[in-house]
């Protein structure tokens, strides 16, 4: 079992929900509580996760700390406001954790990451340093430029799509942000650039990205259908 060194987990909470039709999508409801309180819960609860960072939204501080205290989120040891770019929010939570040398990176809007997944990245991260949850692309994917006609179709055989948790040495994804120059939207990707190995593991697809309001009914089911308890 996995526990050897500490781990903080980032979770990036600072999007502008801009294709939630004016709602703000970490605070909509998913069985009866915040879809932000089920992604935070997922690393409160866990064994092997020791501190939490949470980046959040401009003018959502008041209300986060409340559900802080609320929730009883003991391993949360700071809220901070984020960037104008997921990858400004990431930096703004590497620069609060502390005494980590294992840091896992998490979108608040994946509030249906199985519990397994930290567990699992931790695992795959040692043979690497670096490890990013993903699922095989089921859809034919087709490359094209910007005149619209198809260039290739890459194999899907080859094709994973990223998720998060992302798992990474403390270290190395520092080093990652410190060099940054290109936009990312991607953790991993930044770490790739600089030439370091990065480990894929099994995702989940009900590991959904909350992104649209439709994203929400599909995530109700998907709570219902695990059963899981409106607490």
């Amino acid at each position: 079992m996995y526990k050897s060194e500490r781990v903080g987990a980032i979770i990036v909470a600072a999007g502008e929900s801009r294709r939630m039709n004016g709602v703000d999508k970490l605070f909509a409801p998913l069985g009866g509580k915040p879809v932000i309180v089920r992604t935070v819960n997922l690393f409160q609860t866990s064994e092997f996760v020791d501190q939490i960072i949470l980046v959040i939204a401009e003018g959502n501080s008041d209300t986060v700390n409340i559900l802080v205290v609320n929730e009883g989120w003991s391993k949360v040891s700071a809220v901070v406001t984020g960037g104008e770019r997921r990858q400004d929010s990431v930096a703004a939570g590497l620069k609060s954790i502390r005494d980590c040398p294992w840091v896992v990176i998490h979108d608040g809007a994946r509030p249906l990451a199985p519990r397994g997944l930290i567990l699992s990245g931790l695992i795959a991260a040692e043979e690497t340093g670096s490890a990013v949850a993903a699922v095989p692309v089921t859809d034919t994917i087709k490359v094209v430029e910007e005149d619209m006609l198809i260039k290739g179709t890459p194999p899907r055989r080859f094709l994973w799509a990223a998720q998060t948790p992302q798992v990474f040495r403390y270290a190395i994804i520092l080093k990652a942000y410190l060099d940054l120059e290109l936009e990312a939207t991607d953790d991993a990707a930044l770490v790739e650039r600089l030439g370091f190995p990065v480990k894929l593991y099994p995702g989940s697809y009900d590991n959904i990205k909350i992104t649209t309001p439709s994203d929400i009914t599909v995530a109700e089911a998907l709570w219902r259908k695990r059963g899981a308890p409106e607490l």
